[in-house]
């Protein structure tokens, strides 16, 4: 029997919206130059590529999976030095940055931090996509719904990106789990870690919001 595959449309599609946001950033925002962006995301899109084409190879799989981490360190150091850089400017320096300005990158550091967790959150819960599509048994990461429901009720069922990205999403708007509750202590270390930046960065915009209407 063939092995089965995780579609990989959804996180490559994940990837390229990530890369574009990077790009939305004021120049005195950006860690990188703007081609640098653009050559990490081909070097992921081409593993990714490679593992479509040939399901089952366990180097492709080895390599997407590597290259995915490093994707997640570079864009995740990339948000949070943008973040940290956006803060200082608005205390120093106030009157540098507009409203628009701060409200475009702003969200375009809100929208990356949730997209990169999800493909994170996606390639490490139960020891990666194809993982879960050939039921392998590795501990789960998180709770999630219709895991343990009966064949009746959820036939086949299994977690795809879409949860995923519904799990960073709700962490970057509740603070805290909903639907997927974390089971080891690197989910939950990297939930903190989202809901950090997603807050630190949500009480900035209100902030000027309220010095703007004073």
């Amino acid at each position: 029997m063939s092995a089965r595959i995780d579609p990989r449309w959804p996180p490559a599609l994940t990837i390229l919206v990530a890369t574009f946001l990077l790009q939305v950033l004021p120049g005195r925002l950006r860690v990188f130059p703007v081609w640098v962006p653009y050559l990490t995301a081909i070097a992921i899109l081409a593993p990714m590529a490679s593992v479509a084409l040939a399901p089952g190879n366990a180097r492709w799989l080895r390599i997407e999976r590597t290259i995915t981490f490093l994707f997640f360190v570079f864009v995740g150091a990339t948000t949070i030095v943008g973040l940290s850089r956006l803060v200082r400017m608005m205390v120093r320096h106030p009157a540098d940055i507009g409203g628009m300005a701060l409200l475009s990158s702003s969200i375009a550091i809100w929208v990356t931090n949730v997209l990169i967790f999800s493909l994170l959150y996606w390639q490490i819960d139960r020891g990666g996509p194809d993982a879960r599509a050939n039921n392998v048994r590795v501990k789960p990461d998180w709770l999630v719904p219709h895991a343990g429901a009966p064949e009746a009720v959820a036939p086949g069922w299994r977690p795809s990106f879409v949860d995923y990205l519904f799990l960073g999403y709700s962490t970057a708007t509740a603070f805290s789990p909903t639907d997927a509750l974390p089971l080891t202590s690197r989910a939950k270390m990297l939930m903190m870690i989202e809901s950090t930046i997603s807050l630190v960065t949500i009480l900035m915009v209100a902030a000027r919001v309220i010095n703007i209407l004073r």
